[in-house]
């Protein structure tokens, strides 16, 4: 007999809260969008141009002393990471200020500081129009991936389906834009696209799970009052939704908490999103089918 964390009967009049549900996605989304735009993201170098520099060293890589080093010049935020063998890492530099010359020297400053022990290997500089290119990439990628499942909802149920799981889609996108606005120790390069594309995946899929119980009990109510079947699927899939929520949410805690600095950077955000994304399935998406599904009846719960 498998875990059951909720019980068969359970009755959560979650269409008759949708309105405390929508008014805190819509301030969460006010926030998440002031946010942004009064502090922006903390780009990384591939959005904004600056060096890759891949080096050597003899023993096992010390990325906390290096790091140090490299941060005792003042030259922006510096990424680093094992590339590779423990003896390989890859050092990420934002571009200095300044003419080419000013470069130059912030670079040789960088190599100086690293020591004569250190070999370097490989240097590369992205510049700003190949940043620019990142950007525009990125924002296609998103827009595209959203359309993407826009169709594939809409093929797999009907038209309101598709919009309201596209509407909690862009909420969970916007939220974690928020988050990374917020937290600018948080690089804003292309690991936080892929950060967005996940959450709108599993987001999307949590969403199809309560659509697909949607449509069956349509099939078998017939002469249900539709916010009643809504109300009726989101309580049978709600021991689901919180058991394949709280495994993936635990393992990207382990990551936060024990995965060391690079995948704690990509992890944490993945909690984020997904917590949101998984809430927004419920309380939101599948809410927001009363004011789209047409050809049903929209008979109002009783209050």
């Amino acid at each position: 007999m498998g875990l059951q964390l909720i019980p068969h009967d359970t009755k959560i009049d979650f269409v008759g809260k949708r309105f405390i549900a929508f008014a805190i996605s819509i301030a969460l989304t006010i926030a998440a969008l002031g946010t942004f735009f009064l502090r922006g993201l903390n780009y990384g170098i591939d959005f904004v141009g600056g060096y890759v520099l891949e080096v050597r060293t003899t023993e096992k890589a010390d990325l906390t002393d290096m790091r140090k080093k490299i941060s005792d010049l003042n030259i922006g935020e510096v990424s680093l990471q094992e590339f590779g063998s423990a003896q390989d890492v890859l050092i990420r530099i934002p571009s200095a200020e300044g003419n080419e010359q000013t470069r130059a020297a912030s670079l040789a400053r960088v190599k100086e500081a690293l020591g004569a022990s250190v070999e370097i290997r490989r240097t590369e500089t992205i510049g700003p129009k190949v940043g620019k290119e990142l950007v525009e990439n990125a924002i296609y990628a998103v827009v595209l991936s959203l359309l993407a499942i826009l169709a594939y909802i809409w093929a797999r149920f009907e038209w309101p389906f598709a919009i309201c799981g596209v509407i909690a889609l862009v909420h969970d996108c916007i939220i974690l834009l928020g988050f990374y606005s917020a937290c600018h120790f948080l690089e804003f390069n292309t690991n936080a696209v892929v950060s967005f594309l996940l959450t709108a995946s599993y987001s999307i899929h949590d969403t199809v799970v309560v659509y697909d119980r949607i449509r069956e009990n349509m099939k078998k109510l017939n002469a249900t009052a539709f916010p009643e079947i809504v109300n009726m699927s989101m309580n049978e899939t709600l021991s689901r939704t919180i058991l394949t929520t709280a495994t993936t949410l635990l393992a990207l805690l382990a990551l936060c908490l024990f995965g060391g600095e690079v995948i704690s950077e990509f992890s944490l955000p993945l909690l984020v999103g997904f917590s949101f994304g998984s809430v927004s399935s419920v309380c939101l998406s599948s809410p927001l089918l009363l004011y789209t599904k047409a050809g049903v009846k929209r008979q109002e719960p009783a209050k």
